[in-house]
């Protein structure tokens, strides 16, 4: 293969996990439904992915690749902590009640 279309279809997995991973954060619709639906759980399996493609690819990837698994990386995570802080907001609320 071509490091052209690797490059691309290296792209296009890394787009699938990011909006898997928002859809599954509950940050964007469900294409297949059109509702919007939340698992961090299964959020948390797709940021790891990611997280052991990085890892494995250490070295591999060229500026651009690179840039983008960081950046999808940092977006993902960010967000994730955003949701994660949601759930222990009405938990703590009803603690102080």
């Amino acid at each position: 293969m071509d490091s052209d279309k690797n490059s691309g279809m290296f792209f296009g997995l890394v787009a699938t996990f990011h909006s898997a991973a928002m859809q599954q954060m509950g940050k964007i619709k469900n294409q297949m439904t059109g509702s919007i639906e939340r698992n961090l759980e299964q959020a948390q399996v797709s940021i790891d992915i990611l997280d052991m493609l990085e890892a494995k690819t250490k070295g591999n990837l060229d500026d651009k690749e690179s840039h983008l698994l960081k950046t999808v990386l940092q977006e993902l995570k960010l967000n994730y902590v955003d949701e994660v802080s949601k759930e222990q907001k009405p938990a703590e609320e009803k603690k102080a009640e």
